[in-house]
């Protein structure tokens, strides 16, 4: 919903929020500590695109592009909307930013995994085109199994 919010490039001083934020969106096994985030954030041509809402963090996305298969792929590490900013299309305009600039920065493809137990999360993806690939048995630890899903960038 356009004037909502205001999207822009993260930065460093971003992190504390975003780190608050990801303690909102995520249960302790599917949530990262501070050290984690920011190394995400900073990491060396990671993609990270945020919406702020009267100065508040309504919601980010962390993709880091990364070589496989000889193709440059998108990963989501990240995803996160405030609760107060969820089913508003903040998630899904996130998602289509972060999709053209890993195409800008030579992506063939984005890659993703989410929670096998996750339905609204799962249906999120598949609304956005991303396509259910592998399964990940213990992904975010023992008994917390994952998909992996896909979907291929247009040039």
């Amino acid at each position: 919903m356009a004037g909502l919010w205001t999207v822009r490039a993260g930065r460093e001083s971003d992190v504390a929020a975003m780190y608050a934020l990801d303690l909102v969106c995520f249960d302790e096994p599917f949530r990262f500590d501070l050290a984690a985030m920011r190394r995400f954030v900073l990491e060396r041509d990671a993609i990270v695109v945020v919406a702020e809402a009267a100065g508040e963090l309504a919601g980010f996305v962390v993709i880091h592009p990364a070589w496989r298969r000889r193709q440059v792929v998108g990963y989501v590490v990240t995803l996160d909307i405030a609760p107060r900013f969820r089913r508003l299309g903040l998630a899904g305009e996130l998602m289509a930013l972060a999709e053209e600039q890993s195409v800008r920065a030579g992506a063939a493809t984005m890659a993703l995994h989410v929670h096998a137990g996750n339905a609204a999360a799962i249906a999120f993806y598949e609304r956005a085109g991303y396509a259910r690939g592998a399964f990940s048995a213990g992904f975010y630890g023992e008994g917390l199994d994952a998909w992996v899903y896909n979907k291929r960038l247009q040039r």
